[in-house]
């Protein structure tokens, strides 16, 4: 097998479950990852032999792929904001549009410097894999990054991404829910949070690699309570965001206005909800004026 007629056995064997473009695409990652070469590289190099032990990892990768595991967690690596993060099944994966809520942070950061104490103080509220906050780190070298999460696996792996990407983040357990978090802890420029979001009625509409694989602890809310987790991040963002101090949200498009009235009667002012690249409302941010 070549590395030509192994991207090929890939892509064909992989689209009865993907569609054609996906197919080739998670094709490319798999022989990227097996040979370690470059999509110049494979081309160039398209008639090269593979080892038996290359060919017996596709093997294992294809059928893991044809039970609807997700190639991030197949290769264990997901790319956010240029960089390459440790995946599994204890995080999620890392998606473009919290790549937008990240540069949307970043902009501002640069434009507002001059308002900000410095060092600029974040704070990453569900870290999961580490992504926001590492990334925030990576573009705003000045900062003081803090992370929380309620997962020791997940805090193991975002701490693993921090290590792998030389950035200092300090990261720590907690339950945003609980209201217990007695941390010792600044108060902060800044805000973030990814949280769950999804109702469970929803579960039946998506896609089985997202359901049986990413851990349902990060996606899911009760039905009854959408907005469980933006009503408990913003109540601790009244008492631990500084004067002018901004809080950012990744949410759900459906639930834009009702986020908006939730922080309009919590105080929050210069409510600006922003859409992402297909144009759905995936942004919110607020500005806490003591």
């Amino acid at each position: 097998m070549t590395i030509n007629s192994a991207y090929q056995y890939l892509k064909n064997n992989l689209t009865d479950i993907y569609d054609e473009r996906e197919s080739a695409n998670i094709a490319e990652l798999i022989i990227e990852k097996i040979s370690g070469l470059k999509r110049t590289e494979r081309i160039l190099n398209k008639q090269q032999p593979l080892k038996i032990e290359q060919i017996n990892t596709i093997e294992n990768y294809l059928q893991e792929l044809i039970n609807h595991k997700p190639v991030q967690y197949v290769l264990n690596e997901a790319w956010f904001a240029g960089m390459k993060f440790f995946v599994n099944e204890n995080v999620l994966i890392p998606r473009p549009e919290t790549e937008e809520l990240v540069e949307w942070i970043v902009q501002d950061a640069g434009l507002s410097l001059t308002a900000y104490h410095s060092p600029l103080t974040i704070l990453d509220i569900g870290t999961g894999s580490g992504c926001i906050a590492i990334a925030l780190k990576n573009k705003i070298k000045n900062a003081d990054v803090f992370a929380i999460d309620i997962s020791e696996p997940a805090l193991k792996i975002a701490a693993s991404n921090a290590q792998e990407s030389n950035t200092d983040i300090n990261f720590s357990k907690a339950d945003i829910l609980q209201n217990q978090i007695k941390i010792n802890m600044p108060l902060f420029d800044v805000i973030v949070s990814n949280p769950p979001y999804i109702t469970k009625k929803e579960s039946s509409e998506m896609h089985t690699n997202v359901i049986a694989y990413e851990p349902h602890v990060a996606l899911f809310v009760p039905d009854e309570n959408p907005l469980l987790f933006y009503n408990a991040i913003s109540d601790f963002a009244l008492s631990h965001l500084k004067e002018k101090g901004s809080l950012y949200f990744e949410i759900h498009e459906n639930f834009a206005n009702d986020i908006v009235n939730l922080m309009q009667q919590k105080g929050f002012q210069s409510i600006e909800i922003k859409k992402d690249l297909q144009q759905k409302n995936r942004m919110v941010k607020a500005v806490l004026n003591k």
